[in-house]
């Protein structure tokens, strides 16, 4: 009877640590969308977002919820009169989902990716009407410390 339990407890705990992303942030991210043109607001595009986890509409300058993902979020805007804009949002990894290896194990981290809640793309999208551009990830919150870059090393002959 004792070896049958066991498992059940195991199961059990596993349950509850794993997945530590989706819980806190969850699938969804609010982002916010804005238009330009030669670098002055251009309101009243209709934009498009897309990533692999699918489709969403906006007008600029709003807000939209997509579902995070592990790939780029692609967004083409449009307003008559002009060239489209197209931006390339990059997704970036969440600190926490390198915390949820150690917390969840394996399995936590695998439901986080699969799911795209371990990743976020900049909160907000800026499109220049008539280009195209690939926009960087957010540095994460503690980013804020400048980062000194490896030096060569020299001879000290």
């Amino acid at each position: 009877m004792r070896h049958k339990i066991a498992p059940l407890r195991l199961l059990s705990l596993a349950a509850l640590v794993t997945g530590c992303a989706s819980i806190t942030t969850g699938h969804n991210q609010s982002l916010s969308v804005e238009t330009r043109l030669d670098g002055q607001p251009a309101p009243g595009a209709s934009c498009k977002l897309e990533n692999d986890k699918g489709a969403w509409f906006a007008t600029s300058p709003g807000t939209v919820v997509v579902h995070r993902s592990y790939n780029d979020l692609n967004v083409r805007c449009e307003k008559d009169g002009h060239e489209p804009g197209v931006a390339a949002a990059r997704s970036s990894t969440k600190g926490m989902a390198f915390g949820n290896i150690l917390a969840g194990g394996i399995i936590g981290a695998a439901i986080d990716a699969g799911s795209g809640a371990a990743y976020d793309y900049p909160s907000i999208i800026s499109v220049e009407l008539g280009r195209k551009r690939s926009l960087p990830a957010e540095p994460p919150p503690d980013a804020s410390t400048p980062r000194i870059a490896p030096q060569p090393l020299g001879n000290d002959t």
